[in-house]
């Protein structure tokens, strides 16, 4: 037995505060996954501001019928192709003049329209506000691209799982599948099909779903052969899970990063193919507003009423950069490797 030993007092001293012996001790806060992106995203400026941005505009045009100074088609023929007016604004094209034969006149006067009766970005050539036309258009193109992402997700993701996951003979008819729709323009797919089922919101949906869903297919087929060799799913089959099981509770959480970074990039894609559909004239029809319609509008009055154009063609611009700037951010937060 091993006898007991008397340490003095005066053997241990207190350490005093100068002596810094926890230097290497790690003082950062633990953060998941989604924590580390976020604060991320949050020192990428441009991203950031431009979330914000988005975040605006979707809200506008949530709540336009509210906030909207006029209905969106509400025709008044006395009030045709008046400019811009903002009171208090002595800013030509803000202020309600337009040129006529080199000189500024006060449109409003010209046409006897009552004190205290402005336009905030003008009317068109019907008379219709321009401003609520822009608010409820912009809400049409946001409701084709979100109904066309949510089936490019639904299709797209389903499509790719069950190829990459079971591999062999049917990865290769699916795949060869891909290749043949990929081998078509986009633009005939969607040209055939709104001449069968006519421009509307759904049918405009469609068109782009089914000709945009392949790319999402290829990067999910992908990331599951990436990840159905990896330890965790090796062990879910061994403990008998079914395949669906292990879809949802391993691989889809596992490519979350893919699937959220491709539908930020599938949304201004969206946006812009029902703008340049309404644009030819087999999108949305007259006289629902959408921004591709709007800039169609504006476009026969651009040598002489250039806002009628320049307003909804600024607000598509704005969305689609917003959108692929914040794409951007979100790529460099989930992945920081993608920046090297």
């Amino acid at each position: 037995m091993a006898e007991n030993v008397n340490v003095p007092d005066d053997a241990f001293e207190p350490l005093g505060k100068e002596d810094h012996l926890d230097n290497e001790k790690i003082a950062a806060p633990s953060l998941t996954f989604t924590q580390d992106a976020w604060r991320r995203l949050k020192k990428n400026k441009i991203a950031f501001v431009s979330m914000w941005i988005l975040l605006v505009i979707f809200a506008l045009a949530l709540i336009g019928p509210v906030i909207s100074p006029h209905q969106p088609n509400n025709a008044q023929p006395a009030y045709t192709n008046l400019p811009p007016k903002i009171p208090g604004v002595h800013i030509p094209g803000l202020d309600g003049t337009k040129s006529v034969d080199g000189g500024r006149v006060n449109a409003y006067t010209a046409q006897h329209v009552p004190a205290g009766k402005y336009w905030i970005l003008g009317t068109d050539y019907l008379g219709r506000d321009l401003l609520s036309r822009i608010i409820a258009g912009t809400r049409v193109s946001l409701a084709v691209a979100l109904i066309a992402t949510l089936l490019d997700l639904t299709v797209g993701i389903g499509y790719g799982l069950i190829s990459g996951w079971r591999g062999g003979r049917t990865d290769l008819i699916l795949q060869r599948i891909i290749e043949i729709l990929s081998s078509v323009p986009n633009l005939v797919y969607m040209i055939l099909l709104l001449v069968v089922m006519k421009g509307s919101l759904l049918s405009i949906s469609l068109a782009i779903a089914i000709s945009g869903w392949t790319t999402m297919a290829r990067l999910i087929r992908a990331e599951t052969l990436t990840l159905k060799s990896q330890e965790y799913i090796l062990a879910a089959r061994t403990l008998g899970e079914s395949s669906w099981k292990i879809a949802m509770r391993h691989l889809i959480p596992n490519m979350s990063s893919v699937i959220i970074i491709q539908t930020m990039f599938t949304i201004p894609s969206a946006i812009f193919f029902e703008a340049f559909l309404s644009y030819i004239g087999i999108g949305i029809q007259p006289p629902t507003a959408s921004l591709g319609t709007l800039i169609s509008d504006g476009q026969k009055n651009f040598q002489f009423l250039p806002f009628q154009m320049w307003y909804p063609a600024i607000v598509l611009m704005v969305i689609m950069i917003c959108f692929n700037l914040f794409a951007d951010g979100l790529r460099d937060a989930f992945d920081p490797r993608s920046r090297e």
